[in-house]
């Protein structure tokens, strides 16, 4: 409809002014009507008249047509556009079936990637990869609502320096008890102790980093490190090299390097092999798990880091020659600084590469395998710099796909109270932290919600912020039946459903609406409007305004309107099936499940 009427607009303009108009029409206070526009300001200056006199002549050619009740010319030249109730209605029966903007349906030929969510194996899903996989996901079905074609990528790491921790951990945990000793660790306790592994590794990893005065010894007049100090980051970076190598499937290494933890040996290279296999499908496996709890849409690829690590590599150093990178003591890099940015690292002075170069691959193998229309990645903020230089380099040999790349950033997520989770710190809060956080919230309650009120609660809590900034999460809040949660939704659509279910009878047309019917319905043809905007934005939190404004509208609606046994009961039950449906194709886009009861 607001499409509509800006070109309805803009062909008046036309006609009577002989000139083009960019109209846009904006939602005023219900009281002004249903659309507003300026444009007779805008054309004044243009056209040498008074923005009054402007304004009435559009309100008079614009007063004939059949889908406006009322146009009136407000303040020093302002149009106001009031709608006639049964055009709202079919409106909303359109909206009802399709769920979908009208102005963004002209993308059912894109080809669009999502990658969202790159949880890395060896490590457990934080909150903050929670996050991102549960927007990443609204964000996604938004973009396929549109009609586009939707490809969600989620990209790993399972190769560099936190693998490495993770595998120093294990074989020290394992102490040359090899498989048969791995393969005692219950399932259910897999991922914890993945976690534990990584947490060790980094500990022992930054205690060689940060050597304090306990370190040193003396002998004789010279001051050393004490024996072994630097052990476990020496093997650590010995590792690193070997994960390289044994990564892609490749069982049988050349080990080239020396471990001297103790009097322990590394394991051969098949058996290393082995070991960082099946310890990296353990986190495979814990992700699925929690994906399928989290009920979002399946991944269409998972793409790790050592699937692409080897066409990153082949392209920095191609590049390199070109002179795209430099060399610098010993490392190539790409000089940032000559487009305002910061220089950073591709391949380090050891000839291993760093996620920069990994980076180089995942793009050009996304081109290479879909030649995208537009590929968007979601992050933290903390990455925004570094991906803007990855992205700044791959411009100077391939800028199709380097234009076409979107970057979204989201802020930390944090406990109420503040406090910043840390995986390197061991303090980290895992998504099943979070998810379980919710349930006790609910236990509390004393109404033991159910999960699908659990996931809305979680869903919702994430969605309803704006992209970009921190995130406090708040169990509580999120889990509560009044106010602005996902559960209040669910119990809000829940309660129309039930008013449905009771009536005897159909619902039947809008027609001779009274001023509050026709409030909720104007409320309701809003849904299309803000869908656009959420999609063209990326801004799930837009849905999730305007669904508890929604919900309050019908609420203030069904305060002083009777529905069930009212004189006006057939149009009524009509009205609150097009809210409940609103409701229901809302939730949706957020990944929230719309109960017929609760």
């Amino acid at each position: 409809m607001k499409q509509e009427l800006e070109q309805l607009v803009a062909a008046v303009v036309k006609e009577l002014f002989g000139t083009d108009a960019a109209v846009e029409l904006t939602r005023p206070d219900e009281q002004f009507g249903d659309y507003a526009t300026n444009v007779a300001l805008q054309l004044s200056k243009q056209l040498g008249k008074n923005p009054r006199e402007v304004a009435e002549a559009l309100r008079e050619k614009l007063a004939g047509d059949s889908r406006l009740q009322a146009v009136e010319v407000a303040g020093p030249g302002f149009l106001n556009l009031k709608v006639k109730a049964e055009v709202m209605a079919r409106q909303v029966s359109v909206q009802d079936q399709v769920h979908t903007s009208e102005h963004v349906q002209v993308e059912v030929a894109r080809k669009v990637l999502v990658e969202y969510s790159d949880p890395n194996p060896f490590k457990p899903l934080h909150a903050g990869h929670l996050y991102t996989t549960l927007v990443g996901d609204s964000i996604a079905r938004l973009i396929e609502n549109t009609g586009a074609e939707t490809i969600r990528i989620n990209y790993g790491g399972d190769v560099g320096l936190h693998v490495a921790k993770s595998m120093w951990s294990i074989l020290k945990w394992l102490d040359g008890g090899g498989l048969a000793k791995l393969a005692s660790i219950p399932e259910e306790e897999r991922p914890k102790w993945l976690g534990e592994r990584y947490v060790e590794g980094n500990n022992a990893y930054e205690d060689a980093n940060n050597l304090g005065a306990d370190s040193l010894e003396q002998v004789g007049d010279f001051t050393r490190l004490k024996p072994g100090v630097l052990d476990a980051k020496l093997d650590i970076l010995a590792i690193n090299k070997l994960i390289y190598e044994v990564a892609g499937g490749n069982n049988n290494p050349e080990l080239g390097v020396e471990y001297n933890t103790g009097e322990k040996a590394m394991p051969s290279g098949e058996e290393f092999a082995q070991i960082y296999h099946t310890t990296r499908q353990w986190s495979y496996d814990y992700f699925k798990v929690l994906y399928d709890q989290l009920e979002v849409v399946p991944f269409t690829r998972y793409i790790p880091e050592s699937e692409v690590t080897p066409l990153g590599v082949k392209t920095v150093k191609e590049q390199l020659e070109k002179g795209v990178y430099q060399e610098s003591d010993g490392a190539v890099v790409f000089d940032g600084e000559k487009l305002g940015m910061h220089t950073r690292v591709f391949i380090n002075s050891e000839g291993l590469p760093t996620y920069e170069a990994k980076d180089v691959g995942l793009s050009l193998t996304k081109w290479n395998d879909y030649h995208f229309d537009e590929s968007i990645i979601i992050t933290a903020n903390e990455q925004e710099q570094y991906m803007r230089v990855v992205v700044a380099s791959i411009h100077e040999f391939a800028p199709e796909p380097a234009e076409r790349t979107k970057h979204l950033t989201h802020g930390v997520v944090k406990l109420q109270g503040g406090v910043k989770m840390s995986s390197r710190k061991g303090n980290v809060v895992t998504a099943l932290e979070i998810l379980e956080a919710a349930r006790e919230a609910g236990k509390a309650t004393g109404t033991n919600p159910s999960e699908e009120t659990i996931l809305a609660a979680v869903k919702y809590a994430f969605a309803k912020n704006r992209i970009g900034g921190d995130v406090i999460y708040d169990p509580k809040e999120s889990i509560a039946l009044e106010g602005n949660s996902g559960p209040y939704l669910q119990y809000a659509h829940a309660r129309a459903r039930s008013i449905l279910a009771k009536a005897e009878q159909g619902s039947g047309e809008l027609t001779d609406l009274s001023d509050d019917e026709r409030s909720l319905l104007r409320k309701i043809t809003e849904y299309a409007e803000v869908v656009e905007k959420a999609t063209a934005e990326l801004m799930p939190h837009h849905i999730c305004t305007y669904l508890y404004e929604l919900a309050q509208k019908f609420n203030q609606f069904y305060e002083h309107n009777r529905v069930i046994g009212d004189d006006r009961q057939a149009a009524r039950l009509k009205l609150v099936e097009h809210y409940a449906d609103t409701l229901k194709n809302g939730l949706e886009l957020l990944g929230i499940a719309a109960p017929e009861r609760m």
